[in-house]
């Protein structure tokens, strides 16, 4: 058992000293938010950061976009703790997102955390997801919940990060909004929203409709991209207890894709893109989606939500795979991927509020029902003619799959108010994925590689919240988290052989957390400790020339604390802090395809790479309504194991920001302009890791300094 320095803990010694004073100052303070029930909701109210009975999370959208470019989530998370949220400088690949630990080892994307974005999952069935399609032009606002503690939502052991955009409003509102910053970025768009009526009435119709472009050159070399976002969202109250609500998203990305580099690379040039060039490297990403979300009163006592959506995402992928490679084998599926699918789902839920024996008693049920269907094919990144190999380009069809994976899981949830007090919340889902593949490419030396594999785990989670004032709660929570392997994680195995890795099983987590949230004034201060036990974890077996394989690792386990503060004081100041300690670790050892031997390949004890043992957060900003406002702040981020052996790592850093700008009101017009310096001091780091990359290609580089301006306008017609 390791033992946790005196110098990690003596934060969370501090502030549970403070506790008490904080409780006994705010006690006379009316509680602001009222309870609810173990879960990230939907609902126009959002989640209760201080009455949820679990570590969580909220960031409004107006702090979201203060004085950011609205380009990713990664500008504005930070004061999130047990949320590492990374830009990786590569719109290939998207941010690399993980909570508590979970997620980081994801190759492209993020798995091991359930994304929701207006009800409508941006995660998979298989559980991998992408923030591509979120558009920060129109969040009202981000929730996220740490750890497997709501029995709402499965396939993930991390959290779950719900984005819920505006809903319409009166008066009609349209802004215009652009930013302009280093390297060729440049991000502009439009935003118009309103409403007829106040939705009260029958007849009442709500609208929010948001369109964004950003290009940029890149910060290394080969890493330019083009995005192309929309987002529009129509209410309409059909009668006096239901609601329709109509939801569209449609993301289009061209990007290249600079990979990976070695640590020697990266010191003598960390710009630099040398298999980019070679290989033309690139992806696109097309992906269009609706959703239909109905929502009906059906008694004092009874609310019915149901929840449809469908959509299409098209992905053709050019990798740094060498030819020999591809030639030497006649199972290698190819350097060039291209996937077509079609995803859709439903999400049945009722919940009743009744009494037993004069207990208040809230009780969730529903039925959740998700489907993908995939076409993969492979191709060879390159074609021969007149003797000369020309890379980067279409070759030789050399995989044609088609993949189906579903999940059937009805969940129930309760919550009951044993006293005035006491609150007990349990619940518990049944997750069944399924999985079928249907090989079409077979040839003589490349046979049937069809197969299909079914995973289920029944998810129970619990959780007492005891108020010992009205502004101060403890908690205790427990749960059970569940990872099935991905498409994408199923897709090789090792050594370049072919099919599917149908040796892979599901990882199933159990977590137990501590933890006090008090409310002092107009601030907020959480805490929370907890252990995660993981059996069966996937990660990376092997990742070479852009191509990952997984394997099962045993046994592993996280330990952490988090601590968040949140205060407003005097008259516009606000101060932000938050730190996260994790310690994730192997609780065995890991083997290679040989049996286990005294050489194992992965150490008991190893730290799991791609995550940060510390995270530290601060920012102080002077932010009125109008007028001039600033702000400065501070990330801190520990060094990160980038492979399993523990060989190679990314330096510790610390990095500062400033912005300052101006907000001027004049009748009807609202007017904002902004500056803001990143990485102030020039710290040379590295952003995120690749991790466990065959070829040592660990390391992509973050930029130095770098500056932006940006400005909106917004016309109320009133």
């Amino acid at each position: 058992m390791k033992v946790i320095s005196i110098k990690h803990t003596a934060p969370l010694l501090i502030l549970s000293a403070l506790l008490p004073w904080s409780a006994s100052a705010a006690q006379n303070t009316d509680a602001s938010d009222s309870a609810q029930t173990m879960v990230v909701t939907a609902s126009s109210d959002g989640l209760s950061e201080l009455d949820t009975p679990a570590a969580v999370s909220v960031d409004n959208g107006d702090d979201i976009r203060q004085a950011t470019p609205r380009i990713n989530l990664s500008e504005s998370l930070g004061n999130v703790p047990g949320l590492q949220i990374q830009n990786r400088q590569n719109y290939a690949q998207d941010l690399q997102l993980s909570v508590r630990g979970f997620g980081s080892r994801s190759m492209y994307g993020v798995r091991g955390v359930r994304i929701y974005v207006d009800g409508i999952p941006a995660t998979m069935p298989d559980g991998q997801g992408q923030t591509s399609n979120i558009d920060l032009n129109s969040v009202d606002r981000v929730e996220v919940l740490r750890g497997p503690f709501s029995a709402l939502y499965g396939n993930a052991s991390g959290g779950v990060v719900n984005v819920e955009t505006v809903t319409g409003s009166q008066p009609t509102t349209v802004e215009a909004s652009s930013y302009y910053g280093s390297y060729g970025s440049w991000r502009y768009g439009l935003k118009a929203t309103g409403a007829v009526g106040d939705g009260s009435q029958a007849g009442d119709v709500n609208y929010a409709v948001s369109t964004t472009r950003f290009t940029t050159h890149g910060y290394r070399d080969r890493s330019s991209a083009q995005k192309n976002l929309a987002n529009a969202k129509l209410g309409v109250r059909i009668n006096d207890v239901s609601t329709l609500t109509l939801l569209f998203n449609s993301v289009d990305i061209d990007a290249q894709d600079p990979g990976g580099l070695t640590d020697e690379e990266w010191h003598s040039n960390p710009t630099q893109s040398p298999r980019a060039e070679q290989f033309n490297t690139r992806k696109t990403t097309r992906q269009t989606q609706a959703g239909l979300r109905y929502q009906r009163q059906m008694g004092e006592n009874d609310d019915l939500s149901v929840m449809m959506y469908a959509g299409e995402r098209e992905t053709v992928q050019y990798q740094s795979i060498p030819v020999f490679v591809q030639q030497r084998s006649p199972q290698h599926p190819g350097g060039v991927i291209d996937l077509t699918r079609h995803y859709q789902g439903i999400d049945t839920r009722w919940t009743h509020r009744d009494s037993l024996a004069g207990v208040p008693v809230t009780l969730t049920g529903g039925l959740d029902y998700e489907t993908l269907s995939e076409q993969r094919k492979g191709y060879e990144n390159f074609v021969i003619e007149n003797g000369e190999t020309q890379l980067g380009t279409k070759g030789a069809l050399r995989r044609n799959e088609r993949n189906l994976m579903w999940n059937v899981d009805p969940y129930l949830q309760t919550s009951w108010q044993l006293t005035s007090k006491l609150r007990f919340d349990a619940g518990v889902r049944f997750s069944t994925v399924n999985f079928d593949s249907n090989d079409h490419f077979i040839t003589a030396g490349n046979g049937d590689d069809s197969g299909d594999a079914r995973y289920h785990r029944w998810l129970p989670a619990a959780s007492l919240n005891y108020a010992l004032t009205n502004a101060w709660n403890l908690y205790l929570s427990a749960g059970r988290g569940f990872e099935t392997p991905t498409i994408n994680e199923l897709s090789y195995r090792s050594d370049n052989r072919s099919g599917l890795n149908f040796d892979l099983k599901p990882s199933t987590s159990d977590t137990i957390e501590v933890g006090s949230k008090t409310r002092v004034g107009n601030g907020l201060i959480t805490a929370a400790l907890f252990q995660t036990d993981t059996k069966n974890e996937l990660v990376v077996d092997e990742s070479l020339n852009g191509r990952t394989s997984y394997k099962n690792a045993g046994q592993t386990r996280r330990r952490g604390a988090e601590l968040s503060l949140d205060q407003q004081f005097g008259e516009n100041w606000r101060l932000r802090m938050a730190w996260t300690l994790l310690d994730a670790t192997y609780r065995n050892p890991v083997c290679g395809d040989a049996a286990c031997s005294e050489d194992a390949t992965i150490s008991r004890g190893s730290r799991l790479p791609g995550i940060a043992c510390n995270m530290g957060y601060a920012s102080l900003g002077w932010v009125p309504e109008e007028g001039w406002y600033a702000g400065a702040e501070i990330r801190y981020m520990s060094d990160i194991q980038a492979n399993d052996q523990n060989s190679a790592q990314a330096p510790a850093y610390s990095v500062t920001a400033l912005n300052s700008g101006y907000k001027f009101r004049h009748e009807n017009w609202l007017l904002d302009v902004f500056g803001r310096v990143d990485n102030l001091f020039d710290r040379h780091y590295v952003g995120s890791v690749i991790v466990n990359e065959g070829n040592g290609r660990y390391f992509e580089p973050a930029p130095g300094r770098n500056y932006g301006v940006g400005v909106s306008i917004s016309y109320a017609f009133e």
